[in-house]
């Protein structure tokens, strides 16, 4: 389904599954899609688990854009999206996250949209080189609890133990947690059933 923003239209592509324990909403990273293995990954492990899943390309991604702008016009749209999925979903808990990026913005906008939890998949910590330019107060501050899942390799950082309710580094993965993508979708799944 496509919701309209302020920054235009954002895709939800919805994987229902008969009477959902949980809706999971994930979203992609500045430059990725919502095809990135890591997502498809956690979205095959939630389906076989009871969880709906929903996918979200958000708007400034549909228009073509690799950077998503502003946070708060990011939010905003994002919190327009999520009232209209739960419009259309509005049984379960919501669980939301998404990878890079899009684990920031889950974070920032978890308590709004009434999120139980969320998933950071490749949290971008700090800046590739610039470890002084943390985000950690994103994860801390997002009210709900946080699962982090990154790789031992990723040059963006690892967050710290303490920045989340549990942190998951994986050996030998980057950004990208495409070496074993099957592995972040038994450690997403595993955490988010806690919630349904």
């Amino acid at each position: 389904m496509q919701v309209m923003t302020p920054r235009g239209p954002a895709l939800v592509e919805i994987d229902e599954v008969p009477d959902p324990r949980l809706l999971l909403v994930l979203t992609h990273g500045s430059a990725g899609t919502v095809d990135a293995p890591d997502l498809l990954a956690v979205r095959e492990a939630a389906l076989r688990a009871g969880i709906g899943v929903a996918r979200v390309t958000q708007a400034f991604r549909l228009a073509g854009a690799r950077a998503p702008g502003s946070p708060v016009k990011q939010d905003e749209a994002w919190e327009i999206v999520l009232g209209e999925l739960r419009a259309r979903v509005p049984g379960p808990p919501l669980v939301q996250g998404g990878r890079s990026n899009g684990a920031r913005v889950a974070c920032r906008t978890a308590k709004a949209v009434g999120a139980a939890a969320v998933v950071a998949l490749a949290f971008p910590l700090h800046p590739p080189g610039k470890p002084e330019r943390s985000r950690a107060d994103e994860l801390r501050g997002a009210g709900v609890d946080v699962l982090v899942v990154n790789g031992d390799r990723d040059p963006f950082g690892v967050p710290e133990a303490g920045d989340a309710a549990r942190l998951v580094v994986l050996p030998g993965e980057g950004h990208d947690l495409k070496r074993d993508p099957a592995r972040v979708g038994e450690v997403v799944v595993e955490w988010v059933a806690r919630y349904a």
